[in-house]
């Protein structure tokens, strides 16, 4: 067990540095051409509800929950886009190359954000080969990732 006081929301430096990350992160998905047609929809709303998202995975408020649909809305978001595995690994590179500029120099932190970007995406992938509209009962409330990983 790992014994660390704060949350990774604190230790990554907060919802501005969420922020950070996840405009580092979009700006080079929507540039990549294996990922810019997943994200043909994409609005700068995306950023924040993605910032919002991880701030409450990591311990932080639980503004997704509160007010942007929970973990069923985050699920559902993904229904149909049909993410094959080289996009998973494609976004994964590029998630890793924005931790690594936008998060402290802190190396097991880094490695439990992204432990927790790599088991989010391979939900994310299969989710998405159901179609739009498909019933996915009840998920349970939006995860906690923490030091140890999910909570």
């Amino acid at each position: 067990m790992t014994e660390r006081s704060e949350t990774l929301f604190e230790a990554v430096g907060g919802i501005d540095a969420l922020r950070r990350l996840s405009n580092t992160f979009y700006d080079a998905v929507l540039a990549d051409p294996l990922l810019a047609p997943v994200f043909a929809d994409f609005s700068r709303t995306h950023v924040e509800h993605v910032a919002v998202w991880l701030a409450e995975v990591f311990g932080g408020p639980t503004g997704f929950t509160d007010g942007l649909g929970g973990h069923q809305s985050l699920l559902r978001s993904h229904l149909g886009l049909s993410i094959t595995e080289e996009q998973r690994l494609r976004w994964m590179e590029l998630m890793t190359t924005a931790v690594e500029k936008e998060l402290p120099d802190d190396e097991l932190l880094r490695r439990r954000v992204l432990e927790y970007f790599d088991w989010g995406t391979a939900i994310a992938r299969d989710v998405s080969a159901d179609p739009v509209g498909q019933d996915l009962g009840d998920p349970g409330p939006t995860p906690r990732w923490g030091w140890d990983g999910l909570a």
